[in-house]
């Protein structure tokens, strides 16, 4: 365990401060993707089977209130079922951009260190370099990482509002 967070702090002083801002957000988006996906396993299945349970103890399926009331339920298991995709989807966003600041912010202090030796030291500017790329490589791994997780949520929300809108069918 001490090996795995020595090789951590390696890292993180390999590729500046900005690695930990992007580690942690990437932390924080793949939890949200974690907690989505248990969430179309687990609650989303009871949320829809307690739904359709509930419209077809009714009545009345015909009518403007039905439909109404059709409409909410509809609304209601899409709004949980996207509760956290917006959220993932701009942190997907995020993490390149950050990736591009700690570019930015190494390749200042490269052109910084250039200047106090003035000298162009090829081995110097190379460490500089290396230090200002890898927070990119964080941050494109990061949202390619949530991409891919981020587009399969919001198709399969979709896909789940259609099977909602066939289960609770209005008899006309």
């Amino acid at each position: 365990m001490f090996e795995f967070l020595e090789a951590i702090r390696d890292f993180t002083e390999t590729g500046g401060q900005v690695l930990l801002i992007i580690g942690t957000l990437i932390f924080v988006m793949w939890l949200l993707i974690i907690e989505r996906v248990l969430y179309v396993f687990v609650g989303h299945r009871q949320l829809k089977k307690e739904c359709v349970a509930k419209w077809n103890a009714r009545t009345d399926k015909s009518s403007w209130y039905a439909e109404q009331i059709r409409q909410m339920v509809i609304s209601r298991v899409t709004i949980r079922f996207n509760t956290s995709i917006p959220v993932i989807q701009a942190l997907v966003a995020l993490c390149p951009l950050l990736g591009l600041m700690g570019t930015v912010t190494g390749m200042i202090e490269v052109f910084d260190g250039m200047a106090m030796l003035g000298s162009g030291n090829a081995r110097a500017m190379a460490s500089g370099v290396s230090k200002a790329t890898i927070p990119t490589m964080a941050g494109m791994v990061g949202a390619l990482s949530g991409v891919f997780a981020s587009a399969w949520l919001a198709r399969k929300a979709k896909v789940e509002k259609t099977h909602i809108e066939d289960a609770l069918s209005l008899d006309h």
